[in-house]
């Protein structure tokens, strides 16, 4: 299961780009938790904890403690982080209010292991979803979910339903939507033969 991680945060006023622009250079990032029937409340996290705590996540939706200065403990579930589309710093992170009864849905990363005799018998791994849509409760929450293929054979798929998941943790989507295939080498390559010289064409009578 995931690990908590505790990222120090403080209230912050509603406040224009300007101010949210001199917040990041004195290395906060602004932030808003919600839910469980309360009113949104703008904070501010520590930029570099937060940034810390990404580089080691596979995954960005993790469950938090957000230590918020005068107010205790709160533990949430990271919804969303802005990235500036330029140099892909962090802007804004969303965050759900939860407690340990709360389900939560998460996207997490799919690893492939194993060795499939298909692969051994000159087909291709095809991975059609990197990342499984899931629901569980917080403390129920994987990492990854890995994927055994050693058992594919050339043709065989592998299909949610297939997929042996950690207990507590079911997928949101049909069964039958298939993760992996072993396809032949080339298969579905068309060749598009080099374009002939056109023929001289006969000059025209006069």
């Amino acid at each position: 299961m995931a690990t908590k991680t505790s990222i120090q945060a403080a209230p912050r006023a509603r406040t224009g780009s300007g101010r949210l622009n001199q917040m990041r250079r004195e290395g906060w990032l602004p932030s808003v938790v919600y839910g469980r029937g309360t009113e949104n409340k703008n904070l501010k996290i520590n930029a570099k904890s937060f940034a810390e705590v990404m580089a080691h996540s596979s995954s960005e939706n993790i469950v938090v403690n957000l230590e918020i200065d005068g107010e205790g403990t709160r533990l949430a579930f990271l919804q969303a982080v802005q990235h500036d589309p330029i140099t892909g710093h962090m802007l804004h992170a969303d965050f759900l209010a939860i407690d340990s009864k709360t389900e939560i849905t998460a996207h997490i990363p799919a690893h492939l292991h194993g060795e499939a005799p298909g692969v051994k018998a000159g087909g291709v791994i095809e991975q059609y979803i990197h990342a499984i849509e899931i629901t569980c409760l917080p403390d129920d929450l994987p990492e990854t979910i890995h994927i055994d293929i050693s058992n594919l054979q050339l043709g065989d798929s592998l299909h949610l339903g297939d997929i042996t998941y950690p207990s507590g943790v079911r997928p949101t989507h049909a069964a039958e939507v298939v993760i992996v295939h072993i396809g032949r080498a080339g298969a579905g390559v068309v060749e598009t033969p080099a374009a002939e010289p056109e023929a001289a064409k006969p000059a025209s009578a006069s």
